[in-house]
């Protein structure tokens, strides 16, 4: 069944719906063309590495019976042509300032999907993943037919399709949108990076609610400053934001001991706050609006028990996830789910059983062996609580394992060298990403913030630095392997070549599965 016409689509690009055209059914929007099937529109618009022009002639190929294209020039603004190709005529409309009108584009062509899902966007350095991740599995055991967007992949619970960036294109995020609308989707998890709130990428979008999970070092290969990093998380939550059809956020979850946070709440119309900080409980309850806290939380080898008081009333939560800042993602997670009127006690008593992320403090250990841990951790702020988190859990030397991707933020090297310093007994540097870069100046950059080599190895092949590690190891020994988490690639050069954390141990540990 088609989802609209040639002349619908021409009047919300902002054409006269008395022009005189030819009517016609149309499909699906595509800005790949290898996706394009018949009756399909294909947006062929400049990216960072591709040209998608350049693929005009193969998307009419697949089927596309019409295209896109953008101009900065007025005079041009809606002018078709017609491309002769396999013996039939296919328009070419251009459109003025096409990449960043494409977001509300696509809303629209759709009918404004999001408006008919709960969708919860989800910003921060940290955490978004996980947090994501919870929802979804907490409101999918609460029997609401869930769906995730995010670094993970992109589709419903359980049943993710590979994702290529954090946050997708505009195009394809409200094609999955209006995707899981068809599917009677009720939730939607979406994990919002700073790269797509300032590309326009989600212009347009309606939350049933915002989620801040934490704002430090990252990305400023991109952002240059903090305070623009900081700026465009907050475009998510800002009341000015909606204004101009960033995005129009319902209600906001923000975490409380976050610093940015802390003075975001202050700007906000009732907004959510939630702590994992006993102390403080009491400045929760004086804010006078809607909270989620904790009296007490006691840390064990499998995850902690968490005293959990807030606004809907106090329970007591077994938690699975290991670390303090899991502690934060899940009260996060529950949070947003109360704000949304998710009944209490359900939310809480299916709090127990929810399981860990992959690649996020995901922990392998068999007997006679050390244990070890696998987490996503590339910022400084994440090592140091992956570092933490993974202390509780250690009887012998901590031990971690990292690296710093190539051509990208080069500042917080040495910082995560000092991290590691700092919070770890034995320290193996090794290859993340190191893509075009070469990888001992990005191991030399590291070192730049260590005082102490004698606890350093440099063992650049990745799959050496875990092995070997794991022959020097004692079995009492907590091995974390930080920066990769749930990836299943490597990107050396240009080329990306398969390779899994998760799978060296596993086949170390002469196991399947995590235990």
């Amino acid at each position: 069944m088609a989802i609209s016409t040639f002349k619908t689509l021409f009047s919300l690009l902002g054409g006269d719906n008395n022009f005189d055209l030819d009517d016609f059914p149309l499909n699906y929007l595509r800005i790949d063309s290898r996706m394009v099937n018949n009756n399909d529109v294909f947006v062929a618009i400049q990216g960072s590495v591709f040209d998608g022009r350049d693929f005009i002639s193969q998307a009419i190929s697949a089927g596309a019976a019409v295209i896109l294209t953008e101009t900065n020039k007025k005079t041009n603004d809606l002018k078709i042509k017609y491309i002769k190709q396999q013996a039939k005529l296919v328009p070419q409309i251009s459109v003025l300032q096409l990449s960043k009108r494409l977001s509300i584009i696509a809303n629209d062509y759709y009918q404004s999907p999001s408006k008919k899902l709960s969708v919860i966007g989800v910003t921060g350095t940290n955490g978004k993943t996980t947090v994501t991740q919870l929802i979804a599995q907490c409101a999918t055991l609460l029997n609401e037919k869930s769906a995730l967007m995010g670094t993970i992949g992109n589709g419903l619970y359980n049943h993710l399709e590979p994702s290529l960036n954090t946050t997708a294109s505009p195009i394809d995020i409200q094609t999955l949108l209006a995707e899981f609308v068809k599917q009677q989707v009720k939730v939607v998890a979406m994990e919002i990076s700073s790269h797509g709130l300032v590309m326009n990428r989600v212009k347009g979008l309606s939350c049933a609610a915002t989620v801040f999970t934490n704002l430090s070092r990252d990305h400023l290969d991109y952002h240059k400053t903090m305070s623009k990093y900081a700026k465009a998380k907050w475009s998510l939550f800002s009341p000015e934001a909606k204004e101009k059809q960033v995005v129009y956020s319902g209600k906001s979850i923000i975490n409380y001991d976050d610093n940015y946070g802390k003075r975001w709440i202050e700007k906000l119309n009732q907004p959510t706050a939630v702590s994992c900080q006993p102390k403080s409980l009491r400045q929760l309850k004086a804010l006078n609006i809607p909270y989620v806290g904790v009296s007490m939380i006691e840390y064990h080898d499998k995850g902690a028990k968490i005293y959990m008081e807030s606004s809907w009333g106090n329970a007591i939560i077994n938690s699975r996830l290991l670390g303090e800042f899991n502690v934060s993602n899940l009260l996060l997670s529950l949070a947003t789910l109360l704000t949304l009127d998710f009944p209490f006690f359900a939310v809480t008593n299916m709090a127990s059983f929810l399981k860990p992320i992959c690649g996020r403090m995901e922990v392998f250990n068999v007997k006679n062996s050390p244990t070890a841990i696998v987490d996503y951790a590339h910022t400084p702020d994440a090592l140091q609580k992956a570092l933490q988190a993974s202390r509780i859990h250690c009887k012998g030397n901590l031990w971690v394992i990292f690296g710093c991707g190539g051509d990208r933020d080069k500042g917080k090297r040495p910082l995560m060298g000092e991290v590691a310093e700092k919070f770890a007994d034995r320290i193996v540097l090794t290859n993340d990403n190191p893509r075009t870069e070469d990888e001992m100046k990005i191991i030399a950059d590291i070192e730049q913030g260590l005082l102490n080599s004698d606890k350093v190895q440099v063992i650049t092949n990745r799959v050496e630095a875990i092995t070997q590690t794991f022959a020097q190891a004692e079995l009492n020994d907590v091995i974390l392997i930080a920066g990769k988490g749930h990836e299943d690639y490597q990107i050396v050069g240009n080329t990306k070549y398969h390779y899994s954390d998760q799978e060296t141990v596993k086949q170390l540990l002469g196991v399947e599965n995590q235990l």
